[in-house]
């Protein structure tokens, strides 16, 4: 049984057509949309700002996602975030791909089709630009996607539909 807790009246609501694993936990204002995966451990945390995730993408294993007051978390449709990534009051635009392990702060922006590497920590208010790849500590934009990759994301995206 998925773990659901309410804040201030608030229950977590959840797409009959998502997948969020029993040990998962949904506290507060979270919205999870159609299609979407949320892997096994996964922790979100929306009791000071809102959560919403957009159709077909998938938050996974051991992912956190959390924000200060008066910040939300939102992912667009069919984004993949990585196992272990945490996102802090950050937007992800359609198509990301947020790498295993990766940190996005808050006020952080990743734009459609970008790719945040692995182990990367994009530090609070930066924007990483549509169609690039941002890698390191603190994160910064290495160089264009290549068709091949996005096609990569794409399928990597479809496994978890």
């Amino acid at each position: 049984m998925v773990k659901v807790y309410a804040i201030d009246g608030v229950t977590p609501a959840v797409d009959p057509s998502a997948f969020v694993h029993p040990s998962a936990v949904l506290i507060g204002d979270v919205v999870i949309g159609p299609d979407c995966y949320i892997g096994p451990c996964a922790s979100i945390r929306a009791d000071f700002g809102r959560f919403v995730m957009g159709k077909g993408s998938n938050f996974q294993d051991n992912c956190t996602a959390h924000c200060f007051s008066g910040g939300d978390v939102i992912i667009g449709e069919n984004c993949n975030v990585g196992h272990g990534a945490v996102l802090h009051g950050s937007v992800l635009h359609d198509r990301v791909l947020v790498g295993m392990n990766a940190v996005v702060m808050d006020g952080a922006e990743i734009h459609d089709h970008a790719l945040v590497a692995a182990l990367a920590f994009v530090p609070a208010a930066m924007e990483i630009p549509a169609n690039v790849i941002a890698a390191g500590a603190p994160a910064k934009v290495l160089r264009d996607l290549t068709d091949q990759e996005k096609q990569w994301m794409k399928d990597g995206n479809r496994d978890y539909l």
